[in-house]
């Protein structure tokens, strides 16, 4: 198609230098799974990083060449003409450190022992991974991002760039996202790990030794996810009560339209995800939280902030509710900061940052128009 970047070629960067983590721990060495699509210009100026969320990766647009049916994450939003445009930007996604897709994690071997790290591998946060793709960024020679874009978890990383990093981002695209984590939200993270961490399989974060995989815990993990991405009109207008059979089986075995969904996205997804890394990056999550070192105070913590922003909510999106952007907003705008803010309209939950919405995807077009014409 026209409007796709075609055949994606996964790239491995190997980093010898080590990294410490927030937590004091130390990775000796490691390595960082990315995708690369555009040109980057002679001056360097035009590259975007994309973030991604808990299950994401670095595989966010087009296909590949043995896999034809393994569309990137985010196609709908990156390629030629579309909003982030490949025709403009030259644009990367990776995989974080922690994950299961390439990038140096829990299932990695440990160069020491040969075996996977498990329960080993270091605990990791957003600073952390920053620190990692700062130096993808350095290898790649790109001092400064014309734009880091994210959404959810992605945009707590965007927003953490523009902290860490302030004069090597010009914009950052924060995509429903938050400031921190809710109580709630905590709450519910706590209670997807407890699923994955009494599972039997699970043998305390070392089950590949076993030849086991905890697929009952990450299952269960995942279904809960799913409930809380969603919004319930959404749910309601998908499924409704719908039953499978038409008639009540008066059982627990699958009866609603919306049981049967989530079990197919809880099996599936405990197919190819890691158990290990879904803990790793829902801690994550959980301690993102910038003003931690500034009584609360976010506005203070946001001094440092040099980048102009784009900051989207979704009406429907209760787990990252527009009042937490509106946080974000508020303690930019404190600081002096260029900051746009849309909130859209949507039926779609939390997922709506991945929909295709005909105003979404205006909002993000004007944007990084505008972005283009800095760097060009």
């Amino acid at each position: 198609m026209s409007d796709s970047v075609g055949i994606a070629q996964a790239q491995r960067a190997s980093f010898d230098v080590p990294l410490k983590f927030q937590s004091g721990a130390t990775l000796p060495r490691y390595d960082m799974m990315y995708e690369t699509y555009g040109t980057l210009n002679a001056a360097k100026s035009n590259a975007i990083l994309i973030c991604h969320a808990l299950s994401g990766h670095h595989h966010v647009a087009g296909t590949y060449a043995d896999q034809p049916k393994n569309i990137g994450w985010w196609d709908n939003m990156v390629g030629p003409g579309k909003p982030i445009d490949t025709n403009k930007f030259f644009v990367i996604g990776l995989n974080n450190l922690g994950g299961c897709h390439g990038s140096t994690g829990p299932s990695s071997p440990n160069p020491e022992t040969g075996k996977p790290y498990g329960s080993s591998f270091p605990i990791v946060t957003v600073e952390d991974w920053v620190q990692a793709q700062a130096r993808l960024a350095d290898q790649l020679g790109i001092r400064q991002f014309a734009a880091i874009i994210g959404g959810s978890l992605g945009g707590m990383q965007a927003m953490q760039w523009a902290l860490s990093f302030p004069e090597r981002v010009r914009h950052v695209l924060a995509i429903a996202t938050a400031p921190n984590l809710t109580t709630e939200n905590i709450a519910f993270n706590d209670v997807a790990r407890n699923a994955i961490l009494t599972d039997p399989d699970f043998h305390g974060g070392d089950f590949y030794q076993h030849g086991a995989v905890p697929t009952r815990g990450l299952r269960l993990a995942r279904m809960l996810g799913h409930i809380t991405y969603l919004s319930d009109d959404a749910m309601a207008g998908k499924f409704g009560r719908g039953l499978r059979s038409g008639e009540y089986k008066y059982g627990y075995d699958i009866e609603f339209e919306v049981e049967s969904y989530l079990r197919y996205q809880g099996d599936k997804f405990a197919s190819y995800f890691d158990a290990n890394t879904y803990l790793l990056m829902t801690k994550a999550l959980d301690y993102f939280d910038p003003a931690r070192h500034t009584d609360g105070n976010l506005a203070r913590a946001f001094a440092p902030i040099q980048a102009d922003f784009l900051v989207v909510s979704f009406s429907s999106d209760w787990r990252f509710s527009p009042d937490r952007s509106r946080e974000i907003v508020k303690a930019l705008l404190h600081n002096r900061r260029n900051v746009s803010y849309a909130e859209i309209e949507s039926r779609h939950g939390h997922d709506s940052f991945l929909m295709q919405d005909e105003q979404y995807f205006a909002v993000m077009r004007n944007y990084l128009n505008n972005v283009a014409k800095e760097v060009a």
